[in-house]
């Protein structure tokens, strides 16, 4: 169990490697909006602003982290379904085998698939609720801890000098980058009507479901 928490704790974590460069901030930074947004947010909730929530670097870089584990568990979905790793995919479940659960609404239960993806990514929201409360060994806590102060805001642009590699700098890039990507693809399927791993799969070039377009 306590290798298990180590080993969640070091995957959700951006290790600084020895002699990796520090990011230089400026001595004065100018104010933005998103400074503007965490100063309102500390003003006029301080319990929670203590603690890391609303608008802070803190949440930035975790919702990164997991807008990046979103794109790899995308990928690996539209893989696994591409290659037929879905026992019976289209079969929905039924109620007397599997309760409650199976039922969609409107005469509807969810299907073997659905059933196998929505079970996958609860096993890795408890990996990340181990990375995150667990041993604060090899990683970081989702919160603020008591007297432990909130990183400098990286402005619109963190500084891209000299932080190739495993930096926080790197990661806060990659994190926004991911973000982006996921509102960029959630809104080509509400447009166009196709569901995430098609549209992803378009993009590919049919890499992952075997499409041809």
């Amino acid at each position: 169990m306590a290798l298990s928490l180590a080993v969640s704790a070091l995957s959700f974590q951006a290790p600084v490697l020895p002699g990796s460069p520090v990011v230089a901030r400026s001595a004065t930074p100018v104010a933005t909006v998103f400074d503007d947004g965490m100063s309102s947010f500390k003003a006029d909730y301080p319990w929670l602003a203590k603690y890391g929530f609303g608008p802070s670097v803190k949440a930035e870089r975790w919702n990164g982290r997991h807008a990046m584990f979103g794109w790899l568990a995308i990928i690996a979905t539209g893989y696994a379904k591409g290659h037929g790793w879905f026992p019976d995919p289209s079969v929905a479940l039924k109620y007397d085998q599997w309760g409650a659960l199976t039922q969609l609404g409107f005469g509807q239960s969810i299907s073997n698939e659905r059933a196998i993806i929505m079970i996958a990514h609860i096993h890795a929201l408890g990996v990340s609720m181990a990375a995150a409360f667990g041993p604060q060994v090899l990683g970081d806590s989702l919160t603020l801890l008591d007297g432990e102060a909130d990183e400098e805001p990286y402005g619109l642009f963190p500084p891209l000098k000299g932080q190739t590699g495993l930096t926080p700098a790197a990661e806060m890039y990659n994190g926004r980058m991911a973000m982006m990507g996921l509102i960029m693809v959630i809104t080509a399927s509400m447009a166009s009507g196709k569901d995430i791993l098609e549209v992803v799969d378009i993009g590919l070039g049919g890499l992952l479901l075997g499409h041809t377009f």
